[in-house]
């Protein structure tokens, strides 16, 4: 899809705004797994995805993070946002997951670009939609316990997950060890079968009752 088509707001701005858009943002060819940007870094531009997805999350300083939310195709990165609005460095990390194309805007094109009312009001649509999902987030880490968080993993995956433990750990905001005992526990109860990267769900109205 084509940047207008993704970011079809972006053609309700005054034309000399949308020149400048040609001009000056600067597209990017990130590779997977390339830290775009991270903790306590200064904020280069705002960014438009245009293929791929970026990963954010939060950092601890065991090593261990907590997925945030990614941004894809169409979206913006909220942290970002905040970052230009504040004059911030960043307070997480953002990872291409999978290559990724995005286009960066520079902090002066963001800034009047934001002077536009369909432009602000897709990056403040953005933020409440975002809220919502990180009020969730909170809500799942600190009232569910990790159990009942994996179930409901697993169940949003499909039949068949073809995953690493580790890969399902980073999703959680958890360490493999506990991940892997857990489906253990799954597969004793004869709710899940493990393979090789790869996990079969055998019972998932059993999951069902162990994700409530």
């Amino acid at each position: 899809m084509t940047l207008n088509e993704l970011y079809p707001v972006l053609q309700t701005v005054p034309l000399p705004l949308q020149a400048r858009l040609a001009s000056e943002a600067r597209q990017m060819a990130a590779p997977a797994g390339t830290v775009l940007f991270d903790e306590r870094q200064p904020c280069q531009g705002f960014p438009l995805v245009l293929s791929g997805a970026i990963r954010v999350a939060k950092l601890a300083a065991n090593g261990r993070e907590l997925p945030l939310y990614r941004v894809l195709p169409g979206e913006s990165c909220i942290i970002t946002s905040s970052c230009l609005l504040g004059h911030i460095d960043y307070n997480a990390r953002g990872v291409a997951e999978g290559d990724t194309t995005l286009l960066l805007l520079p902090r002066p094109l963001f800034d009047d670009l934001l002077a536009q009312t369909p432009f602000r009001d897709f990056v403040f649509k953005l933020f409440s939609e975002r809220i919502v999902e990180l009020m969730q987030l909170i809500e799942e880490v600190a009232f569910r316990k990790l159990d009942q968080r994996l179930a409901n993993l697993l169940l949003g995956k499909g039949r068949q997950l073809h995953t690493t433990h580790q890969q399902l750990a980073d999703e959680l905001g958890s360490v493999r060890e506990m991940v892997s005992r857990l489906l253990k526990g799954f597969a004793d109860q004869g709710l899940v079968r493990l393979g090789r990267e790869q996990i079969e769900i055998l019972d998932a109205a059993g999951l069902r009752k162990v994700a409530e």
